[in-house]
C-alpha cells in the first residue's frame, strides 16, 4: 500500500515505515500528525486518484524530531566597489515516520 501526499508545498510518495523530512510542522515530538491531502492512494489492486484529493483517505504519521537543515549562504558582490553582503539561512525541518494509510 502506498500513497502520494502533498505537504509543505511538495508531493511525497509514502508507504508505512517510511521517514520524511518536511518543512516544520506544529506539534510535539512523539505526537501524531495526520496528512489529509492525499492525491493518489493504492492498496495493491485498486488505485484511487483524487480530483484534486482522495476523499476519506488519510496518512497517519508520528513526529520524530524537529531540527534545522544545512546552512545555505547567499552572497552579493559588486566588483571594484568594496560591496560584499553575506546572509546565511537554515530551514526549520520536521522528521515524520509514516505509521498507517487509511482509505474509507
Amino acid at each position: 500500500m502506498y500513497a502520494i501526499v502533498e505537504t509543505s508545498g511538495r508531493q511525497w510518495r509514502v508507504e508505512p515505515g517510511v521517514q520524511l523530512v518536511v518543512n516544520q510542522l506544529s506539534g510535539e515530538v512523539g505526537s501524531r500528525h495526520v496528512l489529509e491531502r492525499v492525491l493518489l492512494a493504492s492498496d495493491g489492486g485498486t488505485t484511487r486518484i483524487g480530483q484534486p484529493y482522495v476523499s476519506g483517505a488519510r496518512v497517519l504519521c508520528e513526529i520524530l524530531e524537529h531540527r534545522k537543515g544545512p546552512k545555505t549562504i547567499s552572497y552579493k558582490f559588486r566588483r571594484r566597489e568594496n560591496y560584499r553582503r553575506i546572509r546565511g539561512h537554515r530551514q526549520l525541518l520536521t522528521k515524520l515516520l509514516v505509521k498507517d494509510i487509511t482509505l474509507s
